[in-house]
This record gives structure tokens, sequence and C-alpha cells, in this order.
């Protein structure tokens, strides 16, 4: 099922977008002294005195947090994007973002502007917004249902890949120098050319061709090459069974989506693996790994060097959930992955808390932050994006990819904001908190989630109906509020159905 075409246009969407996503949320955390010592001596050069310390600190945060707000704008427009210009055209055009977003950044430094980092940030943050909706529905539309778990986990080893690539590239000898860091940010041009070369030599989604912009022609081709063989009918015929279910329905909006009953559950199921994805407490965990390996006794030069390990964890466990996921199923490394992070989070809350007392116990605190990072990618790192493509129909899914767009930006923002706050007050305690919210998540998804591995989205759809609590008919019927059929137009089906005087039972 794996044809050549499917392979090179998922690592190239992804390494054009995820990985971005990856990269930029650790390329700031090596250069971070070199960076303050530029806003001091910017401020200096413009008012004749040195920032004070408080104003240092808030400008390197919004510096840092800015970057959750261009994804929630991101997030916010990607709908009508997706909609006027397809998935693929999306992605292509995100790249302008990117590349102005790497000028302004690896430029500030030499005009001597700290605005244009910060602006810079933002810009790359709308990147992400837009990449971390378009690439996943992208990814849900041109794979086959039996490896649409697998194709999707591309999207979150893309963000680990990246993760460790701005780890690499942060040490010492490469671009981890006062000189040197403005290459850190233009390096983020290279990915985005790449998939700006090869992107237009491969298809559309074949299910926006033919169910969005109703061209079976083309529809057929990009099947044919995504799938790599001639005979297409079968995938066709499943595409069009649904396209018949929605016929001259439009793209619902977000109010329309959050009103429909029959996606009632699927929608707060997003809504919960989008908060928790975010809320779980990973980002915390990067905030405290190198004060715990210097509790550890690692020489402070060398922590650069062991925090790469963390990086390389994050990339084999995500690419572990990868190779797994379409034989174990997405509901067992979910809830799997949220369990074994709340065991992992009270493990490391005691030996944070006893550490000065044993002398062993800072490097069982090294080995939980693993286990936590391991625990994350393996299920609940990038699943939450497979499973919001799978949940909706194609008319609902821009709606459904803006409402999970938003929850996830929203939520890693309120972590960079509260966390300070929440370490301050709790300390050791402080994961704790993560621990509370991992469990809560896993026990939801124990409930609700079904196992959606293998399936079409008109069976998982039908796998919520009785918790929407709408027969399976009216399933179908509800997707679209609104568009009912007309009375003229029942009436007519129901005389199709008498066929040589005898009545047949029928719905509409």
């Amino acid at each position: 099922n794996w044809s050549g075409s499917l392979i090179v246009a998922s690592l190239t969407g992804a390494f054009g977008s995820s990985f971005l996503y990856g990269y930029n949320l650790s390329v700031v955390n090596a250069p971070a002294v070199y960076i303050k010592k530029f806003y001091n001596e910017t401020w200096e050069r413009r008012y004749g005195f040195s920032v004070d310390e408080s104003t240092l600190t808030l400008l390197w945060s919004i510096t840092v947090s800015i970057f959750a707000i261009g994804g929630l704008v991101g997030a916010i427009i990607v709908t009508p994007i997706v909609k006027f210009f397809g998935r693929k055209c999306t992605l292509l055009l995100n790249n302008v973002f990117a590349v102005a977003a790497a000028l302004l950044m690896s430029l500030a430094l030499l005009a001597g502007s700290f605005e244009m980092l910060i602006l810079g940030r933002v810009i790359m943050g709308v990147d992400a917004g837009i990449s971390l909706s378009a690439l996943p529905m992208y990814l849900s539309e041109i794979s086959p249902k039996e490896i649409r778990g697998s194709l999707g986990q591309v999207t979150a080893i893309f963000i680990c890949i990246g993760v460790f690539t701005g780890q690499v590239l942060g040490l010492p000898e490469i671009f981890g120098q006062e000189s040197r860091w403005p290459y850190l940010f233009g390096a983020i041009i290279v990915p985005s050319l790449i998939q700006v070369v090869i992107l237009p030599f491969l298809p559309e989604s074949p299910r926006y061709l033919l169910l969005e912009k109703h061209n079976t022609s083309k529809a057929e081709k990009a099947f044919q090459t995504f799938l790599g063989k001639d005979d297409v009918s079968h995938e066709v015929e499943e595409v069009l069974a649904e396209s018949r279910v929605q016929r001259n329905t439009k793209l619902v909006s977000i109010l329309q989506l959050l009103r429909t009953r029959a996606v009632r559950w699927q929608v707060i199921t997003v809504v919960v693996t989008m908060g928790c994805y975010q809320l779980c407490g990973l980002n915390a965990i990067w905030y405290y790994t190198n004060n715990i390996f210097s509790e550890a006794g690692i020489n402070h030069e060398t922590i650069p060097y062991v925090t790469l390990s963390t990086g390389a964890v994050e990339t084999v466990a995500a690419v572990f959930s990868g190779l797994v996921i379409e034989r174990l199923g997405r509901r067992p490394l979910l809830i799997g992955g949220f369990g074994l992070m709340v065991v992992f989070f009270a493990v490391l809350t005691v030996s944070l808390t006893l550490q000065k007392t044993v002398h062993w116990l800072p490097y069982l605190s090294i080995f939980c932050i693993l286990a936590i990072i391991a625990s994350f990618c393996i299920g609940p790192g990038g699943i939450p994006f497979v499973l919001t493509g799978e949940f909706f129909q194609q008319s609902q899914r821009p709606a459904a990819f803006m409402i999970a767009g938003t929850v996830n930006w929203l939520s890693n923002f309120a972590v960079g904001l509260l966390f300070p706050f929440i370490q301050s007050g709790l300390q050791t305690y402080c994961f704790l908190v993560f621990a509370a919210i991992c469990f809560a998540g896993a026990t939801y998804l124990f409930f609700v989630l079904p196992e959606t591995k293998n399936k079409t989205f008109h069976e998982i759809n039908q796998a919520f109906a009785k918790r929407n609590k709408v027969s399976l008919e009216m399933q179908e019927m509800n997707h679209f509020p609104g568009e009912r059929k007309s009375s003229a137009e029942q009436e007519s089906n129901f005389t199709s159905s008498v066929d040589n005087g005898e009545t047949k039972k029928g719905i509409v």
C-alpha cells in the first residue's frame, strides 16, 4: 500500500510543515543567552542605558510565547484557505510565511532590531498553525484506510525530528555561538525550498478533487498516483458513496459543526485529546531538563550533549508508534501513553522531592524524564491529529481542524503563561497537576473513544451514533443541519420505491 508517490508526498509535506514546527519549538533554547545580550545591547544603543532585568525577561518571554499566538491565527485562517486553494496548494503557499519569517529572524542581528525577531516568531507561528491543520488533512485524504494511522504519524515523527535537529544545530560546534545564532533561524528556508521544489509534481488530495471540485478524472489520476495501481474504481466508489450522502452540501462552518448533534461527541473528543496534548506537561519537562541534569552532577558544559538524548528518545518513540499503530490501533496507544505518563510523573515527583537525600535519585529523575517523553510520543504525540482527520466527513473536516487547532494553540499558550506560576507555587509537586490531567484524559478516552483502525469515515461515524443519540439512518442526515430534502424530493423517492405494485420500505 506504500507507493513511491505516497511516501514522497508524506515526507515532503512533513519536512516543510511539521518539521518546522518542531524545529521552532527547540531552536530558541541554545542561543537564549546570546539573544538576551543582543536585546540588551540594542536597548542600550537606542536609549543610552541598559535594559532592566524585568523588562529583559518580559521581552524574552514575549519572543518565546508569541509563537503560539501566531499559531492561533494560522489555525483560524486555515479553513477558508484550504477550501479555496486545496490541501496541497495551501502547504505550498504556506512557505511564504516560513521564508518571510526566516529572513526577518536571521537578519535581526545585522539590522540591530529585536522587533524583527519577535515579528518573525509571530509569522513563523502562523506558518505552524496552518501546517498543523493542512498537513494532517492532506495525509488523511491521500492514504488508504489500511495505513491511514501510520501515514498520519508522519506528522508527529517530523515534529520530533525537528526538535532534535534544533538541538543538534544549537550545539557550540555548529551554530550555538554568539556570532552564528542567526544561522539557526536562516536554516528554516531549506525545508521550505525543498517542499516548494518537490510538492508541485504530486497530485492534490483526490477526495478534495472529487467531493469539492467534482473533478472525477483528476481524482482518478490522483488515486492512481498515490495508490500505485491502475484500477481505483473501488476507492472512487467509496468516496462517491460519501459524496451521495452529502450531495449539494457546502462546507459547514464552525457554528454549524458545533450545533450538529450527529458529531457532538466527535467534537468533544477532539477538544479533549488536543487539550491534553498540550496540557499534559511535556513543555514543563523541557523547562526542567537542564536543572535536573545539573542536579544529577552532570558537568554544565556537557548538558547540551546529554539533552540530545531527550530529542533522540522522542524521535525513536514516534517512529515506533508509526510502525505499530496499524497493528495495535489508536485507542490502546493513546490511552496507554497517557496512563504511562501518570505513573512516571508520580515517580518523578517523588524523586525530585527526595533527590537531595539519596545520591542515586537524580538518575531516576533523568530516567523518568526520558520515559515521560517516550510515553508521550508513542500515542498522545501524534494520534490526536490522526483522529481529527478520521472523525469527520469531507465538508466538516476544515471546521474540525480549525477547532482542534484553536484548542491546541490556546492550550500551548496557557502552559507557557501559567507554568512558571505553577512551578513557583508547588515546586516539585507541580508535576502532579499534569499527572491529574493525563489521568483525566485517559479515563475519558477509555469510556468514549472507539477504535478507528482500518475503518472508513462512515463506519467511524456509525460507531458514535449511539452516544450521539441518533439512529444510524439519521446519522447521515444530521451531518448537515438545515439541508434536509424537500417534501417533493421525499415524495419522489417514495414513489420510486414502488416496484411491480409492491411497496418497498426505505429511508429517505
